[in-house]
């Protein structure tokens, strides 16, 4: 299906007729043992156990297997490799091609879970980590040393949102580095808004917990990667002890299938309600990917199709506590959680300290209160008018 819309492409993956057993959606196959009838079936089993066929329950059963063959077919990869978050996505593919001694270059907008396991589990590895602005571009090649070994990338970066130039960055890679394995964090992207592989990266992650799964009730990672690097990646992580519950990919390869049309809405309510916060007086800046303010807009409208409900906003004053409380607490709407992708809106704030904290970059922030706001699919105006109150509150 390479020339169909994502729409029609996303109905029907994960829906091999040899994992569905005459249904429409993969069975549920839950399975630690696996019984061999002979020999040469348990040989052929143990030859083959890395192309879908019953080994062992940690390997993966028809659920898995219906799961990483559409991931593998969305992002364009040779395979993919399933774990029982996105964190411990990152963290394996990682650990999938690093050794001690080696440099990891880590963009310095990344995740706050990868920055610590780069900071303290890393470290233990003797693996220096370098974070870079993500808005380096080709001059990433500064940073190049003879003995690094990954560049792990994050676009749109967390809570700050900037958008890599993937084409400069990659190339400038490839030109001075061959070797060097390139990985991304794609969660809020989804596999659908932007294709890293198509770019040359090696390894694309999701947190599949967040919009592949959309409705906040299963944690799940999920790591697409090209020919070159799967079978270093799927045997690493095997060897790390990396499995997912069946019930979990079941519900997440049951998410793909709705999954466009989701991403449309959360774009179409996140849009709205970012260019209403951008007309409000407190408000200083938004850094929302699909607007002009947002670091890397440029490098957004070129290389993704869409957005999403993610996005974060400034004002253009430090909050007290007790405004900061006033604001967050008595939100309808929007309610105070960490994750995001599914159907509901969930925000989150932050003083400069918190922000700061968190960058591994010369960041230039003002003192103004930060939000990251995910924006879910009530009715737009329902949201701006939740807003709307916070803002009188204070």
């Amino acid at each position: 299906m390479a020339n169909t819309k994502p729409e029609t492409q996303l109905v029907h993956i994960g829906r091999n007729p040899k994992f569905t057993q005459k249904g429409v959606n993969p069975v549920i196959q839950r399975a630690s043992s696996i019984i061999f009838d002979t020999l040469e079936e348990k040989r052929h089993a143990t030859r083959h156990r890395a192309d879908g066929v019953l080994f062992y329950g940690r390997r993966g059963t028809q659920t898995h297997f219906a799961f990483q063959e559409a991931m593998a077919e969305l992002e364009g990869g040779a395979g993919s490799v399933l774990y029982p978050s996105g964190a411990a996505a990152i963290t394996n593919a990682i650990l999938s091609f690093i050794s001690a001694g080696e440099h990891i270059l880590v963009t310095g907008s990344a995740y706050d879970p990868t920055q610590n396991f780069c900071d303290h589990i890393l470290t233990k590895l003797q693996v220096k980590t370098t974070y870079f602005d993500p808005l380096i571009g080709e001059k990433i090649t500064d940073l190049i040393q003879a003995n690094t070994r990954i560049v792990f990338l994050e676009s749109p970066g967390s809570i700050t949102m900037e958008v890599h130039d993937l084409p400069a960055l990659v190339q400038a890679i490839r030109n001075k580095a061959p070797e060097i394995i390139i990985m991304i964090d794609n969660t809020w992207a989804a596999g659908v808004l932007l294709k890293p592989l198509l770019f040359d990266v090696d390894i694309s992650i999701q947190s599949a917990t967040k919009y592949i799964n959309g409705h906040s009730d299963g944690m799940l990672g999920v790591a697409v990667a090209n020919k070159r690097c799967i079978e270093t990646l799927r045997e690493n992580s095997y060897l790390l002890g990396q499995t997912a519950d069946p019930d979990t990919v079941y519900m997440a390869n049951r998410g793909l299938h709705t999954l466009p049309t989701r991403l449309k809405q959360h774009q179409e309510n996140s849009i709205q309600v970012a260019n209403w916060l951008q007309e409000r007086p407190e408000v200083e800046q938004v850094f929302h990917p699909a607007l002009p303010t947002s670091p890397g807009h440029e490098f957004f409208i070129r290389d993704f199709s869409g957005c999403n409900g993610l996005f974060s906003f400034q004002l253009k004053s430090r909050l007290s506590t007790e405004q900061f409380a006033a604001f967050i607490e008595n939100l309808a709407h929007f309610k105070m959680g960490y994750s995001w992708g599914g159907f509901e809106s969930l925000i989150l704030g932050y003083q400069k300290e918190d922000l700061l904290s968190m960058r591994q970059y010369d960041f230039q922030l003002n003192e103004g209160t930060f939000f990251r706001v995910h924006v879910g699919l009530e009715h737009p105006q329902d949201l701006i008018d939740d807003l709307q109150l916070a803002f009188e509150r204070i």
